[in-house]
């Protein structure tokens, strides 16, 4: 039986308990025992955590300490992986590059905030999004800076709300992608701004292959 740790926090407008309790549905549906904890304690020892199969972080806009960072790249670099979702992954920890660099990306703004409505068009033939068609969401549109080296299945195109960023004209922006950390896999996915996001089939529909294709 593959082992996850969801462990979540930082601001509440995330509903981080309650996408953490999703996740740890999918999980347990897809036959994972699940740790989850509140905070980033656990991560202070390396051998409590290099057990871990995956691990799902749900933690935005927090804190982590370089020691926290450290154990939870090496676990990852030997061979456990990494999903996460919206902030709760790529805006995590704004101050640790190392995590930056590991999870692929960082979110610096969301134009038009959570009223925007915005196509995400699906990549062809690839193993999160076979099966579902392009889709309209409304909630916030994430720009990200991107690792380059990160494969892509879904992008959405900026602008569609005013902003500075206008002028700059069409910008193709990644919503799920995917990277290696060493030997770790690492699955990302824009949408997934609250736990109601992942009542929508296609958005859970694709974490859930993410997540699973991530795992050890």
């Amino acid at each position: 039986m593959n082992s996850a740790l969801i462990f979540y926090g930082g601001w509440e407008g995330h509903t981080p308990y309650e996408t953490s309790l999703a996740f740890r549905k999918i999980l347990e549906e897809n036959g994972f025992e699940v740790t989850m904890v509140n905070g980033t304690e656990i991560l202070d020892s390396f051998e409590d955590i290099r057990k871990f199969d995956l691990f799902v972080p749900m933690f935005t806009m927090g804190e982590i300490t370089q020691t926290q960072a450290e154990n939870i790249s090496k676990a990852v670099a030997e061979g456990a992986g990494i999903a996460g979702c919206h902030g709760g992954m790529c805006d995590a920890f704004r101050g640790n590059t190392l995590w930056q660099f590991m999870t692929g990306a960082q979110w610096v703004a969301h134009p038009g905030n959570s009223e925007v409505t915005y196509r995400v068009k699906l990549e062809a033939s690839n193993p999160f999004t076979a099966g579902l068609r392009d889709f309209d969401y409304t909630g916030e549109q994430y720009y990200m800076h991107i690792d380059p080296a990160v494969k892509v299945f879904a992008t959405t195109e900026f602008p569609v709300s005013d902003g500075l960023h206008t002028s700059n004209g069409r910008v193709t922006m990644p919503v799920v992608f995917t990277k290696m950390w060493g030997r770790g896999r690492v699955f990302y996915l824009s949408i997934g701004h609250t736990a109601k996001d992942f009542d929508i089939p296609e958005i859970r529909t694709i974490m859930q292959r993410g997540l699973i294709w991530a795992s050890r």
